[in-house]
């Protein structure tokens, strides 16, 4: 099969949908399905480098998310080499730029289309004008137009799910958790070279925060709650891995906790990395309440580091047991856990049923997550049939490309 994922956001970015893109090209690959790219340029890849079979169009950066691209043209182009490649099904991942010229393509070539919804942009409004253009009554109908003539959707959880239903998409909705590597191999453990980089000993007590340092996130949240683990644990270190938006705003906010000497910032790191930083942390903490899933927290389930985080319809399917973690209403309830995991920590005590974290790693194994999406498209291909009337589906793209770009600002470059 030849499937074309539509995205304006892939690597080098950093971000859970780049990682979720990359696991699914690596599982459909792996069963000998061809995979192509289509996503927008980015100024960090050279021109001159080679990325076989991905394809990058013309595009400019997304004000206050500069980070985050937009594609400005590329429709014929993408037609063009998508039936030169002899597409059998479009897979969407965003539902701007890129996601727009893939259904266009999947219309034209009579293919069908299926999308992947990852975020819940009523928490990322605030990055537009201060949320004072689009308003989360606004997300609503932009989900909602994006996905008509979708032959299929994906929601990485149910709470995506109960999203897509409130908001009234017509399409039809699957579960499909995102997935991660569950195996990973001796090699892949650097967490004794990183301590010893990052100046601690075998036995200082770490609290891990991993990810995009960004206002949503609620980090400064975490680091208040860090600051009261402190009196139990005076000697316990919160290791801040990522780089974002709010960088700057937390170092003050550690300075004004006066807890510099027990709060390490490393800035982004490699990802060969990142399963490191897993493994030699005691707890990974989150405050965060804009998760839709989250991949980060599954990644530390794979290093068999406990997770302590908000409560949501995501994480309690698979924190279930307190050998994966503990789950909060509040950000005050956090605290308790966190010092309870880095006491048994220290005092080489196992807290709840392994058993039960291996069922779980089945259920967030990439390779599951790959089987899923594949028997997906399977169903897509049975159930597409050519109906849609093309005027009004052109129209209906029109319309809703007008609902976003008439609100919002972009910051154009020169590239």
């Amino acid at each position: 099969m030849n499937i074309g994922l539509f995205t304006d956001t892939y690597a080098p970015q950093v971000s859970g949908v780049v990682t979720s893109i990359q696991t699914l090209r690596q599982q459909l690959t792996a069963r000998g399905h061809r995979v192509y790219i289509f996503t927008s340029t980015d100024p960090n890849v050279p021109k001159d480098v080679l990325e076989p079979d991905v394809y990058r169009f013309p595009s400019f950066p997304f004000i206050g998310f500069k980070d985050r691209r937009l594609s400005y043209r590329g429709g014929i182009q993408a037609i063009q080499l998508a039936k030169k490649l002899q597409l059998d099904i479009v897979h969407t991942q965003t539902e701007f730029s890129l996601g727009l010229i893939g259904k266009l393509v999947a219309r034209q070539l009579k293919i069908p289309a299926v999308h992947t919804f990852h975020t819940n942009y009523e928490d990322y409004l605030h990055y537009v004008a201060n949320g004072k253009i689009i308003r989360p009554a606004s997300v609503a109908v932009i989900a909602r137009s994006f996905m008509i003539g979708m032959t299929g959707v994906i929601a990485p959880s149910k709470q995506t799910y109960d999203t897509l239903t409130k908001y009234k998409v017509s399409a039809p909705i699957e579960i499909i958790p995102t997935g991660v590597n569950v195996k990973h191999a001796e090699s892949e453990d650097t967490s004794s070279q990183l301590r010893q980089k990052l100046g601690l000993s075998s036995d200082t007590p770490v609290v891990l925060s991993l990810g995009r340092i960004a206002f949503e996130k609620n980090i400064d949240t975490a680091l208040s709650i860090f600051a009261e683990v402190l009196i139990k644990v005076p000697d316990a270190i919160f290791l801040i891995v990522g780089g974002g938006p709010a960088m700057a705003a937390l170092k003050d906010h550690v300075r004004s906790l006066e807890i510099s000497n027990n709060v390490i910032f490393t800035g982004e790191v490699d990802h060969d990395e990142v399963y490191g930083y897993y493994k030699l942390a005691d707890v990974f903490l989150s405050a965060s309440i804009s998760e839709t899933q989250g991949l980060t927290f599954i990644e530390a389930m794979t290093a068999n580091t406990p997770v302590v985080a908000i409560r949501s319809p995501y994480l309690e399917t698979v924190v279930i047991d307190d050998n994966i973690g503990a789950l909060a209403d509040d950000s005050y309830e956090l605290l308790e856990p966190v010092v309870n995991y880095l006491m048994a920590k220290q005092a080489h005590r196992i807290i709840g049923q392994p058993s039960i974290r291996e069922k779980v790693l089945y259920d967030i194994d990439a390779v599951t997550f790959g089987q899923r999406v594949l028997d997906c498209y399977s169903e897509a291909l049975v159930v597409y049939h050519e109906e849609e009337d093309m005027e009004e589906a052109t129209s209906n793209d029109l319309e809703y490309a007008k609902s976003f770009l008439t609100r919002t600002s972009f910051h154009k470059e020169g590239k």
